[in-house]
């Protein structure tokens, strides 16, 4: 999925805060909300794009994350672990993330100049939203959160269509 943005068309305010500001962005959200077409404007951008490769390690699933932020640049990683906290519990009973990893992830994005992209908009699963709200909500209190609504974003969103919720930005350092 790409995003296609007329030329003239400026970005969204939360992503040029996140541009301006950070040299790391890793982005999450719900599943069906369509954070393809932001990665691809992240690399659009200049941002190296990195996923971690296969499942989660079963002893320490942050090691590829921390391996990534290794990576010298700027870097966009399509994010895995706040998904994990949300899903985990709702699909298997429990994460394999602890929150000490995700609150150590978390303080290495921030020491790389980073932050987190919580892309939101559409989604046909109440509790996953929510679920993601609270949990970046305690991971801001690590890093810096900017919340991007996909559909005022001009992003495509596959889930389907709801009334916006806005967009609310917390920049770097607050």
């Amino acid at each position: 999925m790409t995003l296609h943005r007329a030329p003239h068309q400026p970005l969204h305010p939360a992503l040029r805060l996140a541009l301006a500001r950070c040299r790391t962005l890793v982005v999450e959200g719900p599943d069906g909300i369509g954070r393809g077409a932001l990665i691809a404007e992240l690399a659009r951008q200049g941002f190296l794009v990195r996923r971690a490769s296969g499942p989660l390690h079963h002893v320490d699933p942050t090691q590829p994350y921390r391996e990534l932020l290794a990576a010298p640049g700027r870097l966009a990683v399509d994010g895995s672990l706040v998904h994990e906290l949300v899903y985990g519990p709702l699909r298997r009973g429990r994460s394999r993330v602890t929150w000490i990893q995700a609150l150590d992830f978390a303080e290495a994005v921030a020491e790389r100049d980073g932050a987190v992209l919580h892309v939101t908009g559409a989604s046909d699963d109440a509790e996953a939203a929510e679920g993601y709200e609270r949990a970046l909500r305690t991971l801001g209190q690590h890093v810096p959160v900017l919340t991007l609504d996909a559909r005022s974003a001009g992003l495509p969103v596959r889930g389907p269509a709801q009334a916006s919720v806005g967009n609310s930005q917390h920049p770097p350092g607050s």
